[in-house]
Formats: C-alpha cells, sequence, structure tokens
C-alpha cells in the first residue's frame, strides 16, 4: 500500500506542520493544567451499536482524591454524554451483554481489598450489583454470546482449587512471621513488583448474583506445568481469553514454558476449554505467539494478532492472522502479509467484510482496513494527524480516542468522516498556547531516512533566537507520537524558552521491520550518531534554533542513550537521564528481561560478542581524560521501584559522574517505579528538568 500522509522524499526538503497553530490568545501550560485535565479512557461499543461506555479519570494531586467513573454516549444522536457511577473507586474492564441492557466492570467497594466484578442494569436503572466477593479478585470480565455466563480472570494459590482453599491460603501468607522470598524461576520481580506464587486463571460464572464462580483450569495438566501462564503485564498475569461463538467454550492464549524466560522468547500458543472446564485442547503447535483474540460477527473466523518470535531477530512485526471456525490451524492466514507495519488495536464491525485497525507511521497513528481474505490494506477516513486509538467495534459502530499534541484525548466516531462525540478537555486545552508538531526528515551519515518532529514554545516569535532540546523516546521499539502525554509532555517541557526536537533513530517503530531491527548489535552507537545529526539537522533547517545552546534528555532507552551521549560526545550544554542504564552487562543481570538483551548485543555476556563493552556506557569513561565525554552535567532521575532499569544503574551513574568530577545531580523517587506517576512526584520532577535546563542553557551560562 501508499502510506498516505508523510513522504520521506517530501520531509527532505520541506518541514510540514500539523495541527493546532499558536494561540496569540493562549497561555503557556502549567502543571496544574497538565495533571488536572480529564482522562478519557478507551470505549466499548454496545452490541447494538447505538451506545458506548467509557472511563473518565478525574485527577488530584492527592491519590485519595482522585476518582474514576464510566459515562455513558449515545452513538445515534448527539445528547451528551451521561456519568454512570459516581465512586472514588476506579471502575473498568467493561463488557456489555449482548441484548445491551446491562454491563459488567470490576471496582473496588465497601473496602475490598481486590477489585471484584459488579453488574449495573441501563434499561431498568439502580445501583449496581455485586457479583463476587473473591479473596483475589476478578478482572477482565467478558458476558458470553448467549448473555447467561461471565467469563473472568482471577489467581489461584498452588494446590488452592477453591475458594475456601485460597482464602486459607491467603490467611498463611498474611500470618507469617517471616519476610523472605524465594524463587526457582526467572524473573523474581517485573516492572515494579515482587512478583509471588499466584497463578492466573480462567473462571465462568452464571451472570446473576449469589452464583458460584468455577475454576476451569482446575485439575488440568496444562495448568499444572511449570511454566504455564498468560503474559506478564505491569498489573500481574493475566490469560487473554474470548468465548466461542456458541458459548459452549473459551478460546484463550496461553505459555507453557514461562519458565524458560531466561533462556528463550515466551511462546503463547491457542488453547479451548469447554465451559464446564476440563482439560484444554491444544490449537496452534509453533513457535509463534498469539494474542487480541476476536471472533468476527458471524461466528465463522477466529482473528488474533501474531509474532513470529524470530530466534535471532530483536524486532518482529505484529500481523493479523485469522483461522477458521470450527478451528483448523491448517487453514491460517496472514492478512497483513503485505504491510511492513505492526498492527495496533484492531475492530470487527458488522455488515463489512474488512477488519479496521490502525498502526505506527511517522509519529502518526491513523485508520487502515484489510479484507477478511487479507491482500492490500486500504486508507480508511482519519484525522490527518495525531494518534487514533482504543478502536471498538460494536454492531454497526466504529468508536475510538483521538488525540494530538494540541487536543487531549476525546471519544469519536469512526463511521465516515471522523467525528468527536465528547468535549471533556476542549475548552481547557483552547485556553492554552499548544503548538502542533512539525515533521521533517534527513538522510544520516549510515544512509537511513531519519523522521522527527519538532515543538516550538509557547509565545514563539520568530525573530528570537531558542535554545534546542532533543528529547529522546524509550523503547527502543517505539516512537514519538503526535499526542497528548502526561510524562514528558512536549509543551511542558517547552515552555517558552526552548524549541523540542523528537527524533525516531534507528531501532524506532513505524518505519518497518528492518528499520526497528537495525538497533541489533548496534544499540547505542547508532541511535546516539541519529539523534546528534537530528540536532544539528534541525539547527540548519530551522533559523530560530540557537545551534550553540543544546541539551539532550531521555527516559528508559531515552535514558540509556542520554548516558551515552554524555560518554561520547561534548555537543551538549547539559543532560538528563531518567531510568538509564549504566552498564550493558549489570542491567542484563538486574532486570527483568534478558533474552531480549542477548539478542540485541549478539549474544550471553560470557560470549565473544564485542558489544557488550565497546557499547557499555560506563566502560567508556576513558573518554573523559580524552576530553571527549564525561564533561556535560547530567541530571540522573530514577524510581527506587523500578524494577525494569532498576536503580543500582542510576547509583553507579551518578558514582561514575562524582569519580570523574563531572557536574551531576541525583534524584531519587522512593515511591515510583519506571515512571512517575504520583501527582506531587511529576510536579517536582517537571520542576527539577526545567531548572536544570535554564541553569545549563541560560545566555549567560558560559560565564557563571
Amino acid at each position: 500500500m501508499k502510506i498516505r500522509a508523510l513522504s520521506f522524499g517530501f520531509l527532505m526538503s520541506v518541514a510540514v506542520v500539523f495541527g493546532a497553530e499558536p494561540s496569540a490568545a493562549g497561555r503557556p501550560i502549567t502543571h496544574e493544567d497538565l495533571w488536572l485535565m480529564k482522562r478519557v479512557g478507551a470505549p466499548v461499543a454496545s452490541p447494538d451499536g447505538k451506545w458506548a461506555v467509557f472511563s473518565v479519570t478525574e485527577p488530584a494531586y492527592d491519590p485519595k482524591e482522585q476518582s474514576t467513573d464510566l459515562w455513558l454516549k449515545s452513538l445515534a444522536d448527539d445528547a451528551p454524554a451521561r456519568r454512570l457511577t459516581f465512586t472514588k473507586a476506579g471502575e473498568g474492564g467493561v463488557s456489555w451483554s449482548p441484548d445491551a441492557a446491562r454491563i459488567v466492570f470490576t471496582t473496588k467497594r465497601d473496602g475490598d481489598e481486590a477489585a471484584q466484578l459488579y453488574v449495573l442494569n441501563l434499561k431498568n436503572g439502580g445501583e449496581a450489583e455485586r457479583l463476587t466477593t473473591l479473596t483475589l479478585g476478578a478482572r477482565a470480565p467478558k458476558f458470553s454470546p448467549d448473555g447467561k455466563q461471565i467469563l473472568f480472570v482471577s489467581d489461584v494459590f498452588p494446590g488452592a482449587n477453591d475458594e475456601d482453599a485460597i482464602k486459607k491460603a491467603a490467611k498463611e501468607r498474611k500470618d507469617r512471621k517471616y519476610s523472605a522470598r524465594a524463587y526457582e524461576q526467572f524473573p523474581p520481580r517485573f516492572w515494579m513488583t515482587w512478583l509471588d506464587d499466584k497463578r492466573a486463571r480462567l473462571f465462568v460464572m452464571e451472570a446473576k448474583a449469589g452464583a458460584a464462580a468455577r475454576d476451569l483450569l482446575a485439575g488440568s495438566k496444562l495448568a499444572e506445568l511449570p511454566g504455564f501462564g498468560g503474559g506478564q503485564g505491569e498489573d500481574g498475569q493475566t490469560l487473554e481469553a474470548e468465548w466461542a461463538p456458541d458459548s459452549s467454550g473459551v478460546v484463550f492464549a496461553a505459555a507453557t514454558n514461562r519458565d524458560a524466560a531466561a533462556r528463550e522468547p515466551v511462546y503463547t500458543q491457542l488453547y479451548l476449554v469447554a465451559a464446564t472446564g476440563g482439560e484444554p485442547q491444544r490449537l496452534t503447535n509453533d513457535k509463534s505467539s498469539y494474542g487480541s483474540l476476536q471472533f468476527s460477527p458471524d461466528g465463522k473466523t477466529l482473528f488474533c494478532t501474531t509474532d513470529p518470535n524470530t530466534i535471532d531477530k530483536v524486532y518482529d512485526l505484529s500481523r493479523l492472522a485469522s483461522f477458521p471456525w470450527p478451528f483448523d490451524a491448517a487453514k491460517k492466514k496472514i492478512l497483513t502479509a503485505n504491510l511492513d507495519r505492526s498492527v495496533g488495536r484492531y475492530a470487527l464491525p458488522e455488515g463489512t467484510d474488512r477488519v479496521y485497525f490502525t498502526f505506527e507511521h511517522a509519529g502518526i497513528e491513523q485508520i487502515h482496513s484489510v479484507s477478511y481474505a487479507g491482500g492490500d490494506v486500504r486508507d480508511e477516513p482519519s484525522m490527518s494527524y495525531g494518534t487514533t486509538g482504543g478502536l471498538n467495534a460494536g454492531g454497526k459502530a466504529l468508536v475510538g480516542t483521538w488525540d494530538s499534541v494540541s487536543s487531549p484525548a476525546e471519544i469519536y466516531s469512526f463511521n465516515g468522516a471522523p467525528k468527536r462525540l465528547t468535549a471533556f478537555n476542549v475548552d481547557k486545552a483552547a485556553a492554552l498556547d499548544l503548538p502542533g508538531v512539525e515533521h521533517f526528515a534527513f538522510k544520516a551519515k549510515d544512509g537511513m531516512n531519519v523522521h522527527s518532529m519538532i515543538v516550538r514554545p509557547a509565545g514563539f516569535d520568530a525573530a528570537k533566537k531558542y535554545p534546542l532540546v532533543v528529547v529522546i523516546h524509550g523503547g527502543a521499539a517505539n516512537m514519538w507520537h503526535d499526542t497528548f502525554v502526561l510524562r514528558w509532555n512536549y509543551h511542558l517541557l517547552a515552555g517558552t524558552e526552548y524549541v523540542l526536537v523528537l527524533t525516531d533513530y534507528k531501532g524506532s517503530t513505524g518505519y518497518g521491520e528492518e528499520f526497528a531491527r537495525s538497533i541489533q548489535f548496534d544499540p547505542l552507537r547508532g541511535p546516539g550518531n541519529h539523534v546528534n545529526e537530528a540536532a544539528d539537522e534541525a539547527v540548519k533547517r530551522f533559523a530560530f534554533i540557537d545551534g550553540t545552546r543544546m541539551a539532550a534528555a531521555g527516559a528508559s532507552y531515552g535514558g540509556h542513550l542520554a548516558n551515552w551521549l554524555q560518554a561520547t560526545t561534548t555537543r551538549y550544554k547539559c543532560l538528563i537521564s531518567h531510568a538509564g542504564e549504566a552498564d550493558l552487562i549489570m542491567q542484563w543481570g538486574t532486570s527483568d528481561s534478558i533474552w531480549g538483551r542477548e539478542v540485541n548485543s549478539g549474544g550471553p555476556i560470557w560470549g565473544d560478542s564485542a558489544v557488550w563493552r565497546d557499547q557499555s556506557p560506563a566502560l567508556q569513561a576513558g573518554n573523559k581524560e580524552k576530553g571527549t565525554g564525561f564533561t556535560t552535567p547530567i541530571l540522573i532521575t530514577v524510581g527506587e521501584l523500578d524494577f525494569r532499569v532498576p536503580m543500582n544503574n542510576a547509583l553507579m551513574w551518578f558514582a561514575l559522574n562524582q569519580r570523574l568530577g563531572a557536574p551531576s545531580k541525583l534524584i531519587v523517587f522512593p515511591e515510583a517505579g519506571h515512571w512517575i506517576l504520583r501527582g506531587e512526584d511529576s510536579r517536582y520532577w517537571y520542576g527539577e528538568v526545567r531548572g536544570w535546563l535554564a541553569k545549563h542553557l541560560a545566555a549567560d551560562a558560559a560565564k557563571r
């Protein structure tokens, strides 16, 4: 297909502006503006296509004052959305009954220690009715196609196959006199949590209060395998599952080699278990991973995304696949084989034989479609800029969210031309000076085409010269989006003082499989060169940038690269590194991921790959004596509960800077993980970052 909107050839010669222009009446954004914007969640359309339910978070600096409630919006008229719930506890995980009369969702109420299932009758009104009182809670509920049962995920302890046994096991653990943790499988911790011995299971219950829940996998040989489990996410382990069209069983994705996560990719295969429980039937038998399960409206096709887990590659495209139902593995079809992009969210509206989905491309996410038969991908009506997300279908309705750097997320209808359905933050955003991004591209010295965006400051004056801040995204399998973000918000960083450059260096997604794979065996040097060259290109193209005053900043992989830049160049006046690695080998041994790091660096740490040492930031310390590194002042920030890039990296980097006499400051957030999510911590972090930039990028900084 010909990808619309942005041509690299065109961007080589001109910058393209999308979105809102600076408003003379608007004022610069503050942290309070940013933090207190309402946060609109992804919509879930009703089966008849007439309604959409979504969550809205009303933030507060005090977490106890923050609330997340469910809202209902008609898709048949322009009536404003109405609020369905009114509690402090957050609600989510919505599923509609097939008759569109009820929704089931998860929340904590009445002193719940874990989230439980509640059902709300939208036609009769009244209060939500509690369905479960499980010791370990419930999540991810789904009504069966016949509306009689609800599928959900809960946890069990080893050997505890009913609620009484689970309750007893939970009490025994709570009453233990010791606090030690013991492990025989990798990883012992994930994201910001030390893992325990709970395991995710699938449960089914009748769709009424007081009904007993049954564990579909209890006693099965599959669930007893030491490597059995679901996907490990930021909020724990889960099993992705979908009802069979006739409500007789459940299709789910699970791994059986989680116990080998330190030495091979974890493969999630497809299984089918009866709605009454029993031994699951394995549907697929390969080395791919499957997820995002959905059935076609007529129940004749099972769709999913699939990743081939290429053993010697650091990145694979996630493609859209289908199987006929009843299931036949031999008739697997890759629908997006002709598309050199990973599929994002997809949806299956009624009345068409096409699958609608989003994918990343050069900072933008739009809607596209492909036939059930596969083949060429077609562009669908979309906003010409920004980010479309949360795509969902019910009946013939196609809904989702859309946002841009200038517009916080709102609910949209995508049946035909995009139509905004809500306006929770429209007036607030209109009062602010939020310039749109400008796209440009250049050919790097290594011959690769590199895409970047710039963001101008509020109150921009073309006659002035502005310092440049190069902001480096994490991932590396990620890209900068034209989106309204809470962390590393472009406009709050830029303020009225700085121009930002956002560069998608080699290894970024949104530019095809080979571009994303190009980081393999070159984790930091090549990406760092692209970042530096993007800064040079911006200075050359935009007369309002002061090339003598530049800074670079990044988090996670962006923090890795900020550390690498400090070790290898003196071009920047200051650097900011959040959650950045200090040493490749130390990061391998202390992070929650091993295998992918070995693939990326050319083999195990005891092997013959030179990458582990040649591109380890700490091992470039000799550049200090040469005058080619470790002279730039650096602000180092880290969450104490970060287990993705553990705090030892920040401590080592600070120690190294102090040892070498490089100006450096370390800030540790005791309650933060990989991301800084508490309001007051965020406000403090932004203040420190902007203070660091002001100190080192001021016109008279060199004289101080």
